[in-house]
């Protein structure tokens, strides 16, 4: 339940950011979702790591959500204090080169519908995160194609699938 939780806010916020980046919402405002979902994916983190029950795989999960709540966290602070946003990028960067392996570790072992679903995730995720570094450090031109990508990807990688868990009708 608590991975619907969690993707259910990053759908959220990834649609909001997108809308954002298409000047749609101010940096003020969109401070308020980051924080938000950074925050409630801090606390998923924190128990699935620390929680009762938690074992190597809860810690692997947390580690894992801990890339998306730390990006958010960042976000909201950069809008904050009016930063550049390279060092996110930088941070993207890690995250992307990170959920690539991930993701192709998780098709390799893919069982069932959720499985394949969590291994294309973590691939789009990794292509996100990476033009996410692009647009930030290199080639900020791409910041209409990030904010639609944002958007798509909000929408099929994180809320549709994070309601359908909350509401029982998707198994993990």
């Amino acid at each position: 339940m608590h991975e619907g939780l969690s993707l259910l806010y990053v759908g959220a916020v990834l649609v909001l950011n997108g809308l954002w980046m298409l000047g749609r919402i101010e940096d003020r405002e969109i401070q308020v979702i980051n924080f938000f979902v950074g925050g409630v994916s801090l606390a998923v983190a924190a128990y699935a790591a620390f929680g009762p029950g938690a074992d190597a795989a809860s810690v692997r999960t947390a580690a894992m959500t801990l890339l998306f709540a730390f990006t958010y966290l960042w976000v909201a602070i950069n809008r904050r204090n009016g930063s550049s946003g390279h060092g996110l990028g930088y941070f993207c960067l890690f995250v992307a080169l990170t959920a690539l392996p991930t993701g192709l570790l998780q098709l390799a072992v893919a069982e069932g519908l959720w499985g394949w679903w969590s291994g294309l995730n973590w691939l789009a995720w990794a292509l996100l995160w990476f033009g996410f570094y692009l647009m930030l450090c290199h080639r900020p031109q791409l910041q209409p194609l990030m904010a639609r990508t944002a958007l798509a990807q909000g929408l099929v990688t994180a809320w549709l699938p994070g309601y359908l868990l909350l509401q029982g009708l998707l198994l993990a």
